[in-house]
């Protein structure tokens, strides 16, 4: 399997692993707040992490540097104030706009992209970016509304995430993957922290009983585990391998894979135009991995020209 296939599978089922993860996280967050919630579950995933990095990856402390330290905490920053944005936002505005509104970094990025790194997107991934959005919108707009500064908040939270993933590409490349990870993490961590002193009830969230609660437990093990630690590792050790804007069309099916999840365990039912928005969200995922000149519909009709 070629390694540019093996990343994008890789990073699907990232996305596979945070969609699943979404209605455990909406139960647990139910009890303990929300930025107390993250710093638990990332302080819980950077110390599994330093421990896979002291036992397996030990060779890798000799290459830290200031630069690197400063790339992680730097790509840190981004993905906590697009957890800070979001959460914020969600106060203010409905959970259908908020979902459309943060899948926005899928056209986020290419453009970043373009005007930062001078990288342009293919003819087919821009077909995949504008059809993916069509589908977003159809799974996720299902109230049309003015817009309002809960809005505001969570299309920051969009740029936020959409940088994330040009800076994991950028520096992936540069530094050991489970280093960078790990300061990544961190400082998520304990931006997370602090911000659940400063916003929240920091010493309410902490107590014991609120964390030994079954469906907190069960939610912070899962998403520390496995939508973090693993998760963030495979981003960052794979992502150096794709293209910034074929990796925002594959997190686009985040919330195609929530919408399944949601049906399968919480009873949740789709709308037809959702059930297309998901279609839609697919397809553009793979216009974007079709080499160029590929798309059939295209190459029948210069057939027939000819």
């Amino acid at each position: 399997m070629k390694r540019p296939l093996f990343a994008d599978l890789s990073l699907l089922f990232v996305t596979l692993i945070w969609g699943t993860t979404f209605v455990i996280v909406q139960n647990a967050i139910d009890f303990l707040e929300p930025f107390a919630f993250n710093g638990i579950r990332f302080s819980i995933a950077a110390v599994l992490l330093i421990f896979c990095l002291l036992v397996f990856q030990r060779k890798q402390l000799q290459q830290l540097n200031f630069k690197l330290v400063a790339s992680g905490i730097f790509i840190g920053f981004w993905l906590y104030l697009g957890y800070v944005t979001q959460t914020i936002g969600l106060l203010y505005t409905t959970t259908s706009k908020a979902g459309f509104i943060t899948g926005l970094s899928v056209v986020l990025v290419p453009l970043f992209s373009m005007v930062l790194l001078k990288q342009y997107p293919s003819k087919n991934a821009v077909i995949g970016v504008l059809t993916a959005t069509l589908g977003l919108f159809l799974l996720t707009m299902t109230d049309v509304t003015s817009l309002n500064i809960g809005d505001g908040f969570v299309f920051v939270c969009a740029i936020s995430f959409a940088l994330h993933i040009i800076l994991t590409g950028k520096f992936s490349s540069k530094y050991p993957t489970l280093l960078l990870t790990v300061i990544q993490i961190s400082t998520v961590a304990l931006l997370s922290i602090g911000s659940s002193f400063i916003f929240e009830n920091g010493k309410e969230s902490f107590q014991l009983d609120i964390l030994m609660s079954k469906d907190v437990l069960i939610a912070l093990i899962v998403t520390s585990v496995f939508a973090t630690a693993l998760a963030f590792f495979i981003q960052t050790n794979f992502q150096k391998f794709t293209s910034s804007t074929r990796v925002a069309l594959i997190f686009a099916m985040e919330p195609v894979f929530a919408a399944i999840a949601g049906y399968a365990w919480a009873n949740e039912r789709l709308s037809s135009s959702a059930f297309f928005g998901c279609i839609l969200i697919f397809m553009g995922m793979i216009f974007a991995e079709l080499p160029a000149n590929k798309i059939p519909l295209l190459r029948k009709n210069k057939s027939l020209e000819g």
